[in-house]
């Protein structure tokens, strides 16, 4: 099923968008969603491990690198797993509980009180990310629509990670000076949350697991 969008403004020609299908309309609304989520943390996470960790200025860097060290090395070994099994339900069940740590992970921040469980934590988050990122691109890679793969993958760099990544920027230091920036957390992994139940509705376009003699008929490529 495909879904058309289109608007008209005032004295001017109807605009439209080519038509998307409902896997990439579905994973584009859920990825605009977390990145709102992670634009909320990311302008003030280093004022939060030195104002209220009262941890040096060099643990907001070293907690980073903990954060993309492991993500980098972990998601490696996922990916070939994802990719020895075939069919898509083994990407979406990876997903889904990628996003749950990931939600659990910023409800615990709102606790933390020492630099070494903003460590532990980077770590947390880093393999509920690694659990995420490859299942999420091989499902929308597989789905996208035939002759459309710029303007989805623009679509979804431009609206997903674009505008989320603006509007969780802009609010984030709003929030920050009007309800501190504990309470943000608890915001953000409420928003991944939310994010995770949207990936739900994927769950009839999944393709089944099949024997591998029979993957392309399913039009899979593992």
């Amino acid at each position: 099923m495909h879904m058309k969008i289109s608007f008209n403004l005032p004295n001017m020609r109807k605009i439209s968008f080519p038509a998307i299908n409902q896997v990439i309309l579905i994973m584009t609304i859920a990825e605009f969603v977390f990145a709102i989520s992670v634009a909320f943390i990311t302008p003030v996470f280093a004022l939060f491990v030195v104002n209220d960790i009262k941890a040096p200025v060099a643990a907001a860097g070293f907690s980073v690198a903990v954060y993309w060290g492991i993500k980098s090395i972990l998601q490696l070994p996922i990916a070939r797993y994802l990719d020895k099994n075939h069919g898509e339900i083994d990407d979406f069940y990876s997903m889904i509980g990628g996003l749950f740590i990931m939600a659990c992970v910023q409800y615990f921040y709102y606790f933390v009180g020492s630099e070494w469980q903003i460590y532990l934590l980077q770590s947390l988050m880093a393999v509920g990310n690694a659990f995420v990122t490859p299942p999420f691109l091989a499902i929308f890679s597989r789905h996208i629509d035939k002759d459309k793969e710029a303007f989805e993958w623009a679509l979804w760099s431009s609206f997903s990670i674009g505008a989320g990544t603006a509007f969780g920027g802009f609010f984030s230091g709003i929030l920050a000076i009007t309800i501190g920036i504990r309470p943000i957390f608890l915001i953000s992994g409420t928003l991944i949350f939310i994010g995770m139940v949207i990936h739900v509705f994927l769950r009839p376009y999944i393709k089944p697991k099949v024997p591998s003699d029979l993957g392309q008929f399913y039009g899979l490529k593992k």
